[in-house]
């Protein structure tokens, strides 16, 4: 979508289930092998009882969102400011939500207000991103 067809309010969301594969994978590629995402012994040991996900493989689904479905393809992600405020499990179901806050058409620039919720609809991951949405 371009900026002439966003309109306040309009929302998208993807949904994943995070498997161990997928922490076992991001953890590679991004070398981030902390032993709460990748040692069961370890990570029991913690708060958290288990093997958490990487906070950022989560805020991933939001830029699945934005460069997907709202604005969609083309789109340039320029910032997010993101809170974590649940741990994300392995097995847990994520749903990634982004909603239109701010619409700046002067700059090309879409402001939203991003939250993932798990399957129990509690809050892990809020924020806001700034992308700038095609031009055709």
């Amino acid at each position: 979508m371009t900026i002439q067809e966003i309109t306040l309010g309009n929302c998208a969301s993807t949904t994943k289930t995070v498997t161990e594969t997928d922490v076992y994978l991001f953890a590679g590629i991004t070398g981030d092998l902390n032993p709460a995402h990748t040692n069961e012994v370890s990570a029991s040991q913690t708060p958290f009882g288990g093997r958490i996900a990487h906070g950022i493989l989560g805020a991933g689904f939001i830029s699945a969102v934005l460069g997907m479905k709202l604005p969609g393809p083309g789109t340039i992600y320029l910032g997010q400011e993101l809170k974590f405020t649940r741990p994300v499990h392995i097995g847990d179901t994520v749903t990634a939500t982004c909603t239109v806050r701010e619409i700046i058409p002067e700059k090309n620039i879409v402001k939203f207000d991003t939250v993932c919720t798990n399957q129990r609809d509690e809050i892990v991951i809020q924020g806001m991103a700034t992308v700038m949405p095609p031009k055709a």
